[in-house]
């Protein structure tokens, strides 16, 4: 069971004990596997904030605790400080991460963990990455095909099920995304699975752990994630679906 908290504006160390205990009481559960801070609030020293995620460990309350879009620095910061004084640091991290690079925040204050020294520092000190927008929220479904021809719409098409047509282009339209959205639809078309699944696969295949977050909305979009597990993708693969290389 993952749990989250202290999000933007109750974002200080003293709100996660009671938000924690909220949370227990509403999942029945006198635990968490997993903890997230939601947010970082760097007015706020990285000590403190280990400080007070030790206290609810401590007490039972969370077996391991992480960051949710916290910076390299801050988390690289936080674990040596945890070092220093023999508590624990972060055991994971929650950023976006995903095939299709993100270009700009999804959300204000978003972070993502793409970039080659923030994926080199996951395996080099055995975190788990739990990336949200694992997917790349749509990038890699039909729904692309319909925007890049004809762009957003001036309504800003939304529903309950989807992001806006706007922050797909506003996040996500780069010509990099597009040469790694077509190589992954090529691909899927030889494995004979959808591109969504290669997308996905690729999430799973780092050299770091992943556990990739997703939000289907239908039955349906789970299974057709479901079946990512079941595509395996060789190094060559993902250099080649990264861009460097030109043949796999």
């Amino acid at each position: 069971i993952i749990g989250k908290g202290a999000h933007t504006p109750l974002n200080h160390p003293e709100h996660i004990r009671p938000q924690l205990n909220q949370s227990l009481e509403r999942l029945q559960t006198d635990h968490l596997d997993l903890y997230f801070l939601h947010r970082d609030n760097e007015d706020v020293p990285v000590e403190e904030w280990i400080d007070a995620l030790n206290d609810v460990a401590d007490a039972g309350l969370v077996s391991i605790f992480g960051g949710s879009n916290w910076s390299l620095e801050r988390i690289r910061a936080g674990n040596a400080y945890a070092k220093s004084c023999e508590k624990a640091g972060f055991a994971a991290v929650s950023n976006q991460f995903s095939l299709a690079r993100m270009l700009s925040p999804v959300w204000a204050g978003c972070v993502s963990a793409n970039d080659d020294e923030y994926r080199e520092f996951l395996q080099q000190e055995n975190l788990l990455l739990c990336p949200w927008s694992s997917q790349a929220r749509g990038f890699f479904t039909q729904r692309f095909d319909g925007l890049q021809e004809h762009g957003a719409s001036n309504e800003d098409r939304r529903s309950w099920s989807h992001p806006p047509d706007a922050e797909m282009e506003r996040c996500w339209f780069s010509e990099e995304n597009f040469e790694r959205r077509r190589r992954a639809v090529d691909l899927a078309a030889e494995r004979g699975v959808e591109t969504i699944n290669i997308a996905l696969a690729y999430v799973l295949a780092q050299e770091f752990t992943t556990l990739p977050l997703i939000g289907p909305r239908y039955l349906s979009e789970l299974r057709s994630s479901v079946r990512s597990l079941d595509v395996s993708l060789s190094s060559n693969e993902l250099d080649w679906l990264e861009l460097k290389s030109e043949n796999r």
